[in-house]
């Protein structure tokens, strides 16, 4: 088997493996409900078969003078990483929710690849299995595509074995490096090949010039935004996570409403996050009138969002850029709000604020931990929360012939932000997950009971084809 030890990490994941903090780890967590029970011994074939053709996950990142590189485990062992557990009576979603928790603010042991998965054997009528990752392996649409590695290929289809990745340049010896991860001479040949090429087509010269000024004026426009208003969701950390997830919504459901409202799916459930978000607070005492928080979103800048494109690949990594959405969770009326959720979301697709911060954040993660340090500081300031949006597949997966009946993730989140939602979309059903710091949101469960809430207003006002709606 070809593998990967030696491999550079590229700046973006060298700078989401130093964000790990003890109070914010930096932890893909996902849960995978199956329909029927799962041993671990079917489990544990199932990863040695299918996950380990992924060479990086029997790696760790080691960090050097110049950055950091991919290093074969050499006492590797599959079974430090599939923990069987159990959980305490009478076993369904709370305590399930508390142990996934708990799972996503632990550290991954010393010395090992950043990846577990843990099995409840005896989960309501099957099992359930959670899913950890470090983000330095991968993003969410990288790690989706590790799921659907993981499942059962379609009946009648044989299962796809990854291909090798494309082999990046091998160092060459005796040539100093340039303290940014790289050889020195793989550098200048790319400056070289660079310079020779817009030599040539001076006319592509002159739009790369264009768009790095964008690019820059995008990340000067970032750096101006006022600081996110002082809320709960701004409290200091505590580094005790809690996790809740919502009933699954109707996709069609969804996307009927975005079809009668001339807006989008994300429209509608960015919307739905930001209703619940006021409501919640307000619970608690904050005075939301007229309030705006931000989200910041990932948004993926591969030329599919579609994991499925991935198939046949070693292709892992994060490749996101970050977008800031202003949340008016002080707006009360559900069209009101979705019609300015809609009207922001607009002029950020137009924008190249993604672009943006996917340059800044791979500059960081190659240069000295101070200057990630002001990075992550100027990040965490402009945002209260992380909301990730996934694609999953349309169809019914299946694990070792067990129907997945439930995929859910979590989204990490950086420096000071506490609470993270997911939005995922599989078998024409969308589920949101919420993760938060204890100090933050003491209860997801309350945040996610209100997310259904305001979807349910949403609906009611477009069958009863009102503009108004009373509270």
């Amino acid at each position: 088997m070809l593998m990967i030890s030696g491999e550079r990490l590229s700046g973006v994941d060298r700078a989401w493996l130093r964000m790990d903090r003890p109070e914010n780890r930096m932890t893909v967590v996902g849960l995978i409900v199956l329909g029927r029970r799962l041993g671990r011994s079917v489990l544990r074939r199932l990863i040695a078969q299918r996950l380990l053709v992924f060479d990086r996950f029997r790696c760790l990142p080691v960090a050097d003078a110049f950055g950091a590189s991919w290093s074969e485990s050499t006492s590797f062992n599959l079974d430090d990483h599939l923990i069987a557990a159990a959980l305490p009576a009478p076993g369904g979603q709370r305590e399930l929710e508390a142990f996934a928790g708990e799972l996503s603010g632990a550290p991954f042991p010393p010395g090992r690849p950043l990846w577990t998965f843990h099995l409840i054997e005896r989960y309501g009528a099957g099992s359930a299995v959670i899913v950890r990752i470090h983000h330095c392996y991968g993003d969410g649409v990288a790690l989706l595509r590790v799921l659907l590695a993981l499942a059962d290929p379609p009946p009648g289809a044989a299962p796809t074995a990854p291909t090798a990745p494309v082999p990046l340049p091998v160092p060459t010896p005796h040539l100093p490096a340039l303290g940014l991860g790289l050889p020195a001479w793989d550098e200048v040949a790319t400056l070289l090949e660079g310079g020779v090429h817009y030599a040539l087509h001076p006319v592509e010269a002159s739009a790369a010039g264009r768009e790095a000024l964008t690019v820059g004026a995008e990340i000067a426009r970032i750096a101006a935004m006022t600081d996110d208003p002082a809320t709960r969701l701004k409290l200091p950390l505590s580094g005790t996570r809690r996790v809740a997830w919502t009933q699954a919504l109707s996709l069609a459901e969804v996307h009927a409403i975005a079809r009668v409202l001339g807006c989008t799916v994300n429209d509608v459930l960015v919307s739905t996050l930001a209703g619940a978000l006021g409501r919640y607070l307000a619970s608690a005492g904050e005075s939301v009138a007229g309030l705006t928080v931000r989200a910041a979103i990932p948004v993926n800048l591969r030329p599919s969002a579609d994991p499925r494109e991935l198939a046949g690949t070693r292709a892992l990594g994060n490749c996101f850029g970050l977008v800031f959405v202003e949340l008016p969770i002080g707006v009360l009326h559900p069209l009101e709000r979705l019609y300015a959720v809609h009207a922001t979301m607009a002029s950020l697709k137009a924008s190249a604020q993604a672009k943006a911060t996917l340059i800044l954040l791979s500059l960081v993660g190659a240069l000295p931990a101070a200057v990630e340090e002001f990075a992550l500081t100027l990040f965490s300031a402009k945002a209260s929360l992380v909301a990730s949006n996934l694609r999953g597949p349309d169809e019914e997966l299946s694990l070792a012939g067990r129907p997945v009946t439930e995929v859910l993730f979590w989204v990490p989140q950086s420096g000071s932000i506490g609470t993270g939602v997911s939005m995922l979309t599989y078998r024409g059903r969308v589920q949101f997950g919420v993760t938060a710091d204890r100090a933050v949101i003491a209860e997801p469960a309350r945040l996610v009971e209100q997310l259904a809430v305001e979807f349910e207003r949403l609906v009611f006002l477009v069958l009863l084809g009102a503009g108004s709606l009373l509270d």
